[in-house]
């Protein structure tokens, strides 16, 4: 029997809730661009990813609807594999549309119109050619630094994470995602 964890785009957060200053996204996402194949590089702990022993992928795949599909992977201290799936949308609460602004959700597909199933993804920084990505929540709660590259630059990793901080999140709290 497959167990459901809930990875980076995947943080099913009670509504869309913000506080703190406005967070700034990254300007200009192209979606075509960033789907694919991601691997964690860093993260703030939350308890969806509480078993997680390293190994954290996530594959994101655009849909005919223009929704995205998310299937986030890790691997566990006994060496089994976690797998969820999900679905991801332009955050409705982004007046315009902003495609810097998703959000996720995990809870059967028949849920989909309880807006509390929805937890916020945004893009906040890319790096390279869309090679990494910062991805946090607007309540500073959830982040992620991301690269498609399983061994990544630590440098740039530094350097994401240094924005992050700037725009208020707990750094200090990140651990680091083990191969």
């Amino acid at each position: 029997m497959r167990k459901i964890l809930a990875l980076p785009l995947f943080a099913i957060v009670a509504g869309c809730a913000t506080s703190g200053p406005d967070l700034p996204t990254q300007a200009n996402v192209d979606l075509d661009k960033y789907v694919g194949t991601w691997h964690e590089q860093a993260r703030l702990p939350n308890r969806f990813q509480e078993d997680c022993a390293g190994d954290v992928r996530a594959y994101y795949s655009l849909r005919p609807d223009n929704t995205i599909s998310v299937t986030n992977q890790c691997r566990t201290e006994d060496g089994k594999t976690k797998t969820a799936e999900g679905e991801g949308r332009l955050s409705k609460a982004a007046d315009p549309l902003d495609p810097a602004k998703l959000e996720v959700r995990f809870a059967p597909k028949w849920t989909s119109w309880l807006p509390m199933v929805w937890g916020d993804y945004w893009i906040l920084k890319l790096a390279g050619d869309y090679e990494y990505s910062l991805v946090g929540t607007p309540d500073r709660k959830y982040l992620w630094v991301l690269s498609r590259e399983q061994q990544a630059d630590q440098a740039v990793v530094d350097q994401l994470l240094a924005h992050a901080r700037t725009l208020d999140f707990p750094v200090d709290q990140v651990v680091r995602t083990a191969d």
